[in-house]
């Protein structure tokens, strides 16, 4: 049989690195926006003092590739040589069955260069290569000269991997979807709906228009692709969610995994897509989703390692966990997942409370304080109250806010009858002050023990993602991992 040849390939990584050539990269990465995490990538990138390989991850469609192109431009731009940077696609054809080594060498080879140069490799789509955390620790340790990048969309495969294999030679970095303030930049509409920045703060001038804009976020928002392209909004299900069942559900994770029926993890998949924000329990998952008890909470760990679900636990009247962690409420990562597998929503799909608590909790999963947000739920007598939202401090373990999330203004004009279980837990627990969103409504109730401080859940959202995201990477710290991006 025949065999592809070393020219064969060498064509084929001179026309995947077209700034060989000509000293740019595509335009069709080149003209999008780019992330917020940009720059703490970048700076992750070009970090040569520690020997270590960049492990770029994150669930797909969220602009990994376009990331490491738009890094390669960057690199340009501080004067690298342009044959100094290598960009593979690991899943092309061409180089099936090629070791990571080889693909080095010979790009090496193509343009003259040694080992001890200094030289950026980036491999994308890394977890179609066999055993690729082991050949990448070979390269860390082979060539400390080179910087090495690699990033891939199987984002559970890799964390998996990347913790067994590359305890002191891999740096993670992780890729969410958007947040609703990036969302925004990306349409560049914060200039347009907010007024300009006063001490630090920014309120909306067109809540309307706000809205609008958090209701297509609800939609097609977590995916940049979809922020550019009409043709992906239009067909959600086609790009997205099959991308997302045929790859991750049915292929991805059964191999990882050795899961023996992807069909049953699909159905459970989409049961907690279409109930996205209840309470939960494994028993209820179990009967809805025809899957065994034992088989649920495996798939749960396996779909939360793949960033599609999370999970937050609850507490009760006195915000003290619970000795077995029965009952939950399971959110999808994205809250444009369940249009994408079922249709879009509108103001007034039944759905729009859950979907605005769903886009509220991802907002929180960009950092590494959504550990510390559970939901209070308890018995008053034959009375079932609760909490949408509760943040307890990381030491003392104590309710330091509460937060309730409403797509409707009835709460901010009574809240005494809209709010008894909000107002009876702050109250128990001594708070000074808590949060409820509102649809429209901006306002403050100050009664004799508590303030309350009512804003647009679509306002909350964007102010969340500001604090919570941009302004610990502008600090120049990874807001999940807590990875130091940049010199102190």
């Amino acid at each position: 049989m025949l065999q592809v040849t070393e020219k064969e390939i060498k064509k084929r990584l001179t026309f995947d690195n077209p700034w060989w050539e000509d000293g740019v990269i595509d335009p069709r990465f080149g003209g999008m926006k780019r992330r917020a995490y940009f720059d703490g990538f970048q700076k992750l990138v070009m970090e040569t003092e520690v020997k270590r390989a960049v492990v770029l991850m994150g669930p797909r469609r969220v602009g990994k590739t376009v990331m490491i192109h738009q890094a390669v431009q960057a690199l340009m731009d501080k004067g690298v040589p342009e044959n100094s940077i290598l960009y593979v696609s690991v899943d092309t054809p061409v180089y099936t069955g090629m070791a990571l080594e080889k693909l080095l060498e010979l790009f090496m080879e193509l343009h003259g260069h040694s080992p001890k140069d200094a030289l950026y490799v980036f491999f994308d789509e890394i977890q179609y290569h066999l055993d690729w955390e082991r050949h990448l620790k070979s390269l860390v340790d082979s060539y400390p000269d080179i910087r090495l990048v690699v990033s891939g969309s199987s984002a559970a495969a890799l964390k998996l991997k990347s913790l067994e294999s590359g305890a002191g030679r891999f740096s993670d970095f992780i890729l969410p979807p958007l947040t609703f303030a990036e969302f925004l930049d990306f349409k560049e509409l914060t200039e347009k709906l907010f007024y300009p920045e006063v001490h630090e703060t920014r309120i909306p001038n067109d809540i309307e228009g706000l809205n609008e804009a958090f209701i297509d976020y609800l939609n097609y928002g977590g995916f940049p692709e979809a922020v550019y392209e009409n043709r992906v909004r239009d067909e959600m299900s086609r790009y997205v969610a099959n991308d997302i069942i045929d790859k991750v559900l049915l292929r991805d994770l059964p191999s990882l995994y050795g899961i023996s029926d992807p069909q049953e993890l699909n159905r459970l998949f989409t049961v907690i897509a279409y109930n996205t924000g209840l309470e939960v329990n494994i028993d209820e998952l179990s009967k809805r989703s025809q899957v065994a008890k034992n088989t649920i909470k495996k798939y749960l760990e396996y779909l939360e390692a793949a960033f599609l679900i999370r999970r937050i636990y609850r507490v009760d009247q006195n915000a003290r966990r619970f000795k077995k962690q029965t009952h939950f409420k399971i959110y999808l990562a994205n809250p444009s997942l369940r249009s994408a597998l079922f249709g879009a929503v509108d103001a007034d799909d039944p759905a729009m409370g859950r979907l605005a608590e769903t886009a509220l909790v991802s907002q929180f999963s960009h950092s590494a304080r959504f550990g510390l947000l559970h939901y209070a739920r308890w018995k008053s007598g034959k009375t079932i109250m609760e909490v949408d939202l509760v943040v307890l401090d990381r030491h003392s373990q104590r309710v330091i806010d509460a937060i309730e999330v409403k797509w409707s203004d009835r709460a901010a004009r009574n809240p005494g009858k809209e709010l008894a279980s909000f107002l009876a837990f702050c109250r128990k627990n001594k708070l000074k002050d808590g949060g409820v969103s509102t649809f429209s409504l901006f306002g403050t109730e100050d009664t004799d023990d508590l303030i309350i401080d009512f804003n647009p859940i679509a306002y909350h959202c964007w102010w969340i993602g500001r604090i919570l995201v941009h302004e610990e990477l502008e600090k120049g710290t990874h807001p999940l991992t807590g990875v130091l991006l940049k010199k102190s």
